[in-house]
């Protein structure tokens, strides 16, 4: 006569492996991905543009938010940038000027499909100088004829560190009209604004061409 109580135990162990077997095969699909910040590197001067890298263990879709704060606590506004790669070089626009970031210690607060990080980087003493973003916003206005020579220049004279260009101070809107810049120098002010020439050697070369007399002012 057979044991008919071990049948039901047996269904027990059966049942028990086949679902610890059975869990071992899900994907983590509760698992919350991870987000980290690489940094190019960690200081900075001015003149000098940040970049990093958004590094996710997977792309759920979802955008990463983005935070920049300063040692103060006061921070930016949520910037959120696409995730469409396990590696996501961010570049910056623009390079840090004195203006907008004193010096001292900043952090990047990211926030991805659940996930949350920090990294940190510093903006240290420098003598680098910088022509401000508005400065370009200026010249590819120049560069398409939006504006003329004369405001051109008198637009250098008045946002321009003097320590990069120095503009005859006979430059008034009354002369506006007898400013005259070769057209070709529009070329070198398109190499700088496509970042082929630097501030310093866009200012050195704009130096050159008003101490020779070759912009007329």
């Amino acid at each position: 006569m057979s044991n008919d109580k071990s049948q039901p135990l047996k269904s027990n162990y059966a049942i028990i492996i086949l679902g610890i077997f059975s869990i071992s095969l899900l994907p983590s699909v509760y698992a919350v991905p991870t987000v980290d910040i690489a940094m190019e590197k960690t200081s900075y001067k001015y003149c000098e543009k940040l970049f990093y890298t958004i590094q996710v263990s997977e792309v759920t879709g979802d955008s990463a938010i983005i935070h920049i704060r300063d040692q103060t606590g006061k921070q930016s506004n949520a910037i959120p940038i696409p995730i469409s790669n396990l590696q996501n070089p961010i570049p910056s626009v623009f390079p840090f000027e004195a203006d907008t970031f004193p010096l001292g210690k900043y952090f990047i607060d990211i926030e991805y499909s659940g996930a949350k990080n920090t990294a940190e980087f510093e903006i240290v003493n420098s003598k680098n100088i910088c022509i401000s973003t508005g400065m370009k916003q200026i010249a590819y206005s120049w560069i398409n004829n939006q504006i003329s020579d004369g405001f051109f220049m008198d637009a250098i004279n008045r946002f321009v560190d003097k320590e990069l260009i120095t503009v005859p101070d006979k430059i008034k809107e009354k002369n506006f009209d007898t400013v005259h810049i070769p057209d070709w120098v529009k070329n070198t002010a398109g190499w700088w604004l496509s970042d082929n020439l630097s501030d310093n050697e866009f200012s050195q070369a704009m130096q050159y061409l008003i101490n020779k007399k070759i912009i007329v002012i």
